[in-house]
């Protein structure tokens, strides 16, 4: 029987939220997705027990500051992988440092590719696929009006069970001692 996987992720229940999740319907109707969202900690296994990635996590959310993240243009990372996603212009460099904050202790784990802030639209079946979705993508997001940007004040560990991802603990941040980070 596999491990289960964990990820840490801001979900995005905005109107670019709501946009990224409409957006993935049209392009692939029948194909189940988690709740848009940006990844802080890609899926791993732990190193160690779950609710000691989570005493681990909500102690070190304490102390980080709600940030704003502000997107850019849609992109793709073929032909690596076929996903399409928008890219983070302002505080990738603070995402990359939660990132490499929180990757340690049991979530310390292997990382498939090395980790790039973005609000992932799809991840199509092939390449092909994800040429033309991309496109469409490009396209719609040109169209869209609303402001490009989220406001970051709460975290969210899953898990991954049986190909769905489910909700492990919510993390609010900043209800500590904040840091000094921007």
């Amino acid at each position: 029987m596999p491990s289960a996987r964990y990820a840490l992720v801001a979900y995005v229940r905005n109107p670019v939220g709501k946009f990224v999740e409409k957006l993935r319907r049209e392009l692939h109707p029948t194909l189940p997705h988690m709740p848009a969202h940006l990844t802080i900690l890609p899926p791993r296994e732990l190193e160690g027990s779950e609710a000691g990635a989570v005493e681990f996590l909500a102690e070190a959310c304490r102390h980080i500051v709600p940030f704003s993240v502000e997107l850019g243009e849609v992109d793709t990372f073929l032909p690596t992988t076929s996903t399409i996603f928008i890219q983070v212009n302002r505080a990738a460099s603070r995402m990359c440092e939660l990132h490499s904050e929180l990757a340690c202790k049991e979530l310390c784990g292997r990382e498939e590719w090395p980790y790039i802030p973005h609000l992932t639209i799809l991840k199509a079946e092939n390449d092909e696929q994800a040429e033309a979705a991309v496109v469409l993508a490009r396209e719609r997001w040109g169209q869209f009006q609303g402001l490009r940007q989220i406001q970051v004040d709460e975290l969210t560990f899953v898990r991954e069970v049986n190909g769905h991802w489910e909700d492990v603990a919510p993390l609010p941040l900043g209800r500590g001692q904040l840091s000094s980070h921007p």
